[in-house]
């Protein structure tokens, strides 16, 4: 909230919400970010500084895929899967084909998730963390064939699998083929299940539609960041098919951790230790 000054004809002062004009043009954001936590400016660099934590609330901020993989494995350890990946366009989509072109240069990554192993704490592990600077971590073909492959070759060798979820869905531009996936990753994890090795599902902000259908809720333990969109469709969707006014709060990780169906939610800056004590009681 601000003081605006007023007319003496008027009240000396009254308390007027901050709008989006104030936000935007009263401070460089170039060096400050609004938060929504705690309805505050923070110093840019004092989120950047913390994971991309807010330090005044805790509020979690996007977070890149590769910072997520150094965070979460031990320094040097990690060893990515190396892909022969030709472009799938089985409907020929419009423009397609550049839409990734641009994405791949613009994150100098091949798809929307990244694979590989690594160790958590000296426990050998294979991780996958979706990217969703490319093409809001969707799910196509070869995001399936990543993700499929990563945990088989978990079953394979006897490793736990470590998946970070952070996705818009199915890609629409591959049709029924992007659906396919959701199937697919979600029978190559019966593979862990009969070897009795365990799947961290760690789900952040946002993972929404064909992914929270599938793999991304089949974990033997799912663990949630702070304040994370979950859910597969909008809220305005399910609003206008149920004809209901939906709970407040809902699809957040806060709301479906009251409801049971994540188990925990941790702040970014203990993610580590948290898998790593989940791994060492189950291995």
């Amino acid at each position: 909230m601000i003081k605006k000054f007023l007319s003496p004809k008027e009240s000396k002062y009254v308390t007027v919400p901050l709008n989006n004009n104030f936000k935007e043009n009263s401070v460089d954001d170039r060096f400050w970010i609004y938060c929504k936590g705690c309805n505050d400016h923070v110093f840019r660099k004092d989120i950047e500084e913390n994971l991309n934590i807010c330090p005044k609330c805790s509020r979690h901020y996007k977070f890149k895929a590769r910072d997520r993989v150094n965070l979460l494995s031990d320094k040097g350890s990690f060893n990515e899967f190396q892909f022969n990946i030709d472009v799938q366009d089985p409907l020929s989509f419009p423009k397609y084909i550049d839409k990734l072109n641009l994405y791949k240069e613009k994150t100098k990554e091949d798809e929307a998730v990244i694979c590989g192993v690594c160790e958590i704490n000296k426990i050998k592990s294979v991780i996958c963390v979706m990217n969703p600077d490319f093409m809001m971590g969707s799910m196509g073909s070869i995001v399936g064939d990543k993700i499929t492959y990563s945990i088989e070759y978990a079953a394979d060798n006897n490793l736990p699998i470590i998946i970070c979820s952070a996705s818009g869905g199915a890609r629409m531009q591959e049709g029924m083929v992007s659906l396919i996936q959701m199937a697919k990753t979600s029978q190559a994890l019966s593979k862990l299940e009969k070897k009795s090795l365990p799947y961290i599902s760690v789900l952040t902000d946002p993972t929404t539609g064909g992914v929270t259908a599938s793999f991304a809720m089949l974990g033997d333990i799912i663990i949630s960041e702070p304040n994370t969109l979950i859910g597969f469709a909008g809220p305005r969707v399910i609003e206008q098919t149920i004809n209901q006014k939906l709970p407040e709060g809902f699809q957040t990780s806060e709301f479906l951790l009251e409801h049971g169906f994540i188990d925990m939610i941790i702040n970014r800056v203990e993610m580590k230790e948290t898998i790593y004590k989940i791994l060492s009681l189950h291995l």
